[in-house]
């Protein structure tokens, strides 16, 4: 009895559920002190600054988040949610430690100085470096198919302590590695850690969330017809914004970094100046928290769809200066302004006029990270308004056909990988042997015959000349040669150059598809300058896959 409390009490679960709750815990205590920073000191004295000053600060913030990516980050990039999905499905994923304070003094420069981005950004990449950090820490407690648990943990409890909605951060975390899957074996870390870092973060600084939706209207209120509409035409957008947002990442990467900084900074600064014009207010500046309210009380569409265009551009812009940041809230700011306008042009009523937008958010929220239960789930624990599930559901669901493949996360895979997908993403070197025989060029087919084929019964032997891989050689290459021409042609003149090498970096999938190309019983492997390595040999591809099986790897 007691050897079966001891193991309730030490086993892998339990000790995987505690690790999750102290993960959790610490993850709300950075995102608390991350949001206290950005959002009570920066934005709100942001706020108090003359219109010249506001049109320069988000360059400055721009160029504060490079100059700490680059000394105190040791170079890192400046992406975060699309780091924890890259991490997610790599084999050993690792995210370090050392990269998280410059990335969070990054993010809170690039938000707290006017960047068009959200905290969830740093929140992911701090919950998901901590986990990270931790499960490798305590690698001995674990097994291999909890290696990622702990990262996604992470994840989770930064999205549940920045917003204040743990069942959204649950999803999130789940979702936001597919386009259409979930890492469910992940399920209880992520639930223990979210409840973990909401908590803490409540404590620290309240329940309030940055991101205020209204309450629900009466159920008599639904619209369902309108609901799908709003799937199709926030789908659209969400389509087009992550083309954008695609084209915005892959422009960053070309550009330098003062020509970024300074391109970008001009471009927001003008924007804030323009916005100032249009709309009594800055509103393309910061996450979008005051464009959220103004287009609450706003009737007028076209300034509306102004918005719309002007606070695209300003994220867009933002991620082409390199900052740091999500973009989690800029795709809540989006689809609600797209549920404001629909709900203007319709003239409906007011409960209905608070309905669209949040219907608007879920599906282009849910759309572009394609993530639409989170979506959902966001608007449940934001609003507290169960009313809103049945047509939030309809509106992201019909925005996830619109929406099509895309998405604004470039490192998502469309679902998870079965045990053979698995193996076949496994690299070479996982079956690779480098004690192998091979031939010289300047060999005659007598000694290759007497050494390989009678000698070792080898059908095909990899041939070399000094180190470097020259192609292959077997019965197939002999038998076009008459005997008595053994002892005066060397292996060079019969051997098969066509037959490719492999490269270390190849995946076990590579291999396989240039063996069956080539009919060929093993692949040679070299380096990137030609050197012979060793093999890939069919029956090792066998035995590895027995091998996983049998362990369960």
């Amino acid at each position: 009895m007691i050897e079966r409390l001891r193991a309730l009490v030490l086993g892998r679960g339990p000790r995987m559920l505690f690790t999750s709750i102290v993960t959790g815990a610490i993850v709300g205590v950075v995102v608390a002190a991350v949001e206290y920073v950005t959002v009570d000191l920066l934005l709100e004295t942001l706020e108090t600054f003359d219109l010249w000053l506001l049109a320069i600060m988000p360059m400055v913030g721009l160029a504060a988040a490079a100059l700490s990516l680059r000394w105190i980050a040791g170079g890192a990039s400046s992406k975060t949610a699309d780091e924890y999905i890259s991490a997610f499905h790599d084999r050993n994923p690792v995210l370090p430690i050392r990269q998280l304070p410059g990335k969070l003094i990054a993010g809170i420069t690039t938000i707290g100085m006017g960047g068009s981005l959200g905290l969830e950004g740093p929140s992911i990449y701090a919950g998901a470096t901590i986990g990270s950090t931790i499960q490798a820490r305590l690698g001995r407690w674990f097994t291999r198919d909890e290696s990622r648990a702990l990262l996604v943990a992470g994840a989770a409890a930064g999205v549940a302590a920045i917003f204040k909605t743990p069942a959204t951060g649950v999803m999130f975390a789940l979702e936001s590695p597919y386009r259409g899957d979930v890492a469910r074996h992940a399920l209880l870390p992520a639930l223990m850690a979210s409840a973990s870092g909401f908590l803490v973060s409540r404590a620290l600084i309240g329940d309030e969330s940055v991101v205020f939706l209204g309450t629900a209207p009466s159920l008599e209120s639904f619209d369902l017809l309108g609901a799908a509409l709003i799937g199709v035409v926030a789908g659209l957008g969400a389509r087009a914004f992550a083309w954008g947002v695609r084209w915005a990442k892959h422009t960053s990467e070309r550009l330098g970094p003062v020509l970024r900084v300074f391109g970008a900074g001009v471009v927001l600064g003008a924007l804030v100046i323009a916005s100032q014009q249009l709309f009594d207010e800055p509103l393309t500046l910061g996450p979008g928290y005051r464009a959220l309210a103004w287009a609450d009380d706003s009737e007028a569409l076209g300034l509306l769809a102004l918005l719309f265009v002007l606070r695209a551009v300003a994220t867009l812009t933002t991620v082409v200066g390199g900052g740091t940041g999500g973009l989690f809230i800029p795709l809540v700011v989006q689809g609600a302004l797209i549920g404001r306008m629909l709900a203007v042009w319709r003239q409906p009523s007011e409960d209905v006029s608070n309905l669209f937008p949040i219907l608007g958010l879920a599906a282009f929220l849910g759309a572009g990270y394609r993530t639409p239960i989170a979506a959902v789930m966001f608007v449940a624990e934001t609003t507290g308004g169960a009313r809103y599930v049945v047509p939030a559901l309809i509106a992201a669901a019909t925005s996830q056909l619109v929406m099509g493949p895309s998405s604004v996360a470039t490192s998502q895979r469309a679902a998870r990988l079965g045990h053979l997908e698995r193996r076949f993403e496994l690299p070479i070197t996982a079956a690779l042997t480098t004690e192998i025989m091979t031939v010289p060029t300047d060999a005659t087919i007598t000694e290759f015959v007497w050494a390989h084929i009678v000698g070792r019964r080898a059908t095909l032997v990899p041939v070399v000349d000094g180190g470097q891989y020259v192609g292959v050689a077997g019965l197939q290459e002999i038998s076009a040669i008459e005997r008595d021409d053994w002892d005066d042609t060397l292996v060079d003149e019969i051997a098969r150059r066509e037959v490719p090498a492999a490269l270390p970096s190849w995946t076990m999938r590579d291999a396989i598809v240039a063996m069956e190309r080539h009919d060929l019983e093993f692949l040679p492997v070299t380096d990137s300058e030609g050197h012979f390595v060793g093999i890939i040999d069919a029956d090792e591809v066998l035995r590895l896959d027995q091998i996983l099986d049998e362990t369960g790897g």
